[in-house]
Formats: structure tokens, sequence, C-alpha cells
């Protein structure tokens, strides 16, 4: 399979404190080097505490915000941000609230007609026929088009969210937290249906979460971020039922399971490092039971195992 995107390097960091005159009082690096590639028709899953930089990778990658030095590639050709329809036409974002991304002025036809209008030039016979096909694709009824955004329920307004996406066009979409807003049984519904339309349209996913089990059983692969880095890559079934990174053995212990008891998590630190005075060497190593003396002397490397799994860890289990 060809790959779909590449991130090579991607970084951003943050200014804190910016002052009118003078260097602002320090830098937050909130994404670190990131390499990956993903697959066409692949879903990958990425998964890590809040505050790890879920989300402001997954704003890098659409354009809203500005990788600070890396470079983003999709289907082999690099992307900038100097012309932000190109974006649009290649990589889409589902938002986790999706009411309070649409325009609440709007009409449901009015948002749809837009990326129709603005990325594909298309003129209004045009526009109603591809706003039908995609309304029928995620199963909601044209009459909605004539309402407003707070009119719907959390999983309408989430089907609404990915038919704007579809309406682009993109073969890419980035999921941010697509159902940690909805019951249980919405979100299976939602679910099913990104898997449907995955098929329909040959649709490449990046599922961003931090509920395990919903990630588990959507992806293919998994990511899992720490402080800003990919410290464990590899396949869904074995990253969470034989983790290789210490901190990947601590989510998936702390992820709650029916039947069993709430834990407080083992380790000496509990909490994210400072990020305005980030440790040396391993970032996580102040909460790994495994830690040894090398792991204070530089960020380990994030290497292939012989399983296939990719790694960043001096001592992996």
């Amino acid at each position: 399979m060809s790959i779909a995107l590449r991130l090579t390097e991607l970084t951003k960091t943050f200014e804190v404190g910016k002052r009118l005159i003078g260097p602002p009082k320090g830098r937050v690096r909130a994404v670190q080097p990131v390499t990956l590639d993903v697959t066409e028709g692949e879903t990958l899953g990425i998964v890590g505490e809040s505050g790890c930089g879920k989300s402001t990778l997954a704003r890098m990658l659409v354009g809203l915000l500005p990788p600070s030095s890396g470079t983003i590639e999709i289907d082999g050709a690099p992307l900038d941000n100097a012309d932000p329809a190109i974006f649009g036409r290649k990589i889409q974002y589902v938002f986790q609230d999706t009411i309070s991304s649409l325009n609440p002025r709007k009409t449901i036809r009015q948002i749809m007609e837009a990326p129709l209008r603005h990325l594909h030039k298309m003129d209004a016979a045009a526009r109603k026929a591809r706003i039908s096909e995609i309304f029928e694709a995620v199963n909601l009824r044209e009459e909605f088009l004539d309402r407003y955004p707070h009119e719907f329920s959390g999983g309408q307004a989430q089907r609404i969210g990915i038919a704007r996406a579809l309406a682009a066009d993109a073969r890419i979409l980035v999921l941010d937290e697509p159902v940690s807003a909805l019951d249980v049984s919405i979100q299976a519904q939602v679910l099913n249906l990104l898997a449907r339309l995955k098929a329909e349209f040959g649709l490449t996913y990046l599922f961003i979460s931090h509920d395990l089990a919903v990630v588990e059983a959507v992806s293919d692969r998994v990511a899992v971020l720490y402080f800003g880095a990919v410290v464990e890559v590899g396949p869904a079934d074995r990253v969470f039922s034989a983790p290789r990174h210490p901190y990947t053995k601590l989510l998936a212990d702390s992820a709650p399971v029916v039947g069993r008891a709430l834990a407080a998590p083992e380790g000496r630190e509990t909490e994210l490092p400072d990020p305005m005075n980030p440790p040396e060497g391993c970032a996580f190593r102040a909460r790994c039971p495994n830690a040894t003396a090398v792991c204070a002397t530089a960020a380990p490397p994030l290497e292939r195992q012989s399983d296939g799994v990719q790694v960043a860890c001096y001592n992996p289990l």
C-alpha cells in the first residue's frame, strides 16, 4: 500500500509570556520531533493522556496551526500554508464538540455548501446533488438541511460534522475525540458509520482519543504519545495486549474495566513533567519503575523491535 500521510521531524513550540519589548519568558515544545507514516486506507489511533500533544498534532495536520519545523506530505507532495484550499481538498478535521464548530447563524445547508463552493467551485445544481449523496451516506434526512445546529442531538451533530468533512472530498480525516461526548449507544452507531464510510469512500483515518477500548476496536495501528513525543507504535492488538513501553502499560492498567476495582497506577510520580522546565533524558523516567542511570542521559530514540513494534525506551518491557 502507498503512503497516504508522512510526517517528518514535525515539531511545535509555543512562546509563553510574550512581551511588547524583549524576548518571551519561555518556550514550550508541545510536540517533539514526530516522524510517522500512515498507509492509505489505514486507521492510525493516537493515544495519550491530556496534555501529551494529541490535539496540537492534529491541528498542525489540517493547517490550523503552523509547524515550528518539519514537513507534512500527502501522497508524496509536501503541504504548506500558502494555499489553505490545498489542505481542505486533501485532509479534513472532525471536531470533538461538533455543535460549537458549526456556525450557529447558518443553516446546515449553508454550512454544507461552503466547502463545495470554496474548495470545488461547484454550481448550485452540483452542490445540491453532492449534499444529497453525502446525507444519504451518513443516514441523515434532507429535511435537516434547513435547520440550525442547536436543533440537533449530539449524535446527529457528529454525523453532520462527518458529512461536512466528506463534502470537501478529502481522503484523509483527522478524528479528534469523535465519540467521547456521546452516549455509549450513540458511540457504537457513529463508530459503525465511520467504518462503513471508510470502506465506501476509501478513507484514511487518524483517530485521536483517550479511550483505549475505542481506539483498540477501530485502529489498525496505534501511536502512543507522551510529553509531545511518540514512545510506541505498533499493531493495535499487540500494543495493548503486550505493551513494550512502561508508559503504554501504565495507560492500559489505568483504563477503567467493568468488574475491576479502580487502583492508582504504580510509579513514583503521577503528573506530566513541567513543560517550562523539561527534564533531561527520558521525560517518563520520574514515573517509570524500570528507569536506570542511562535514562537521565538522553531521550531514547524510537527504534524498531524484533516483533515490528517501535519503542522509544532504553529498558523496554
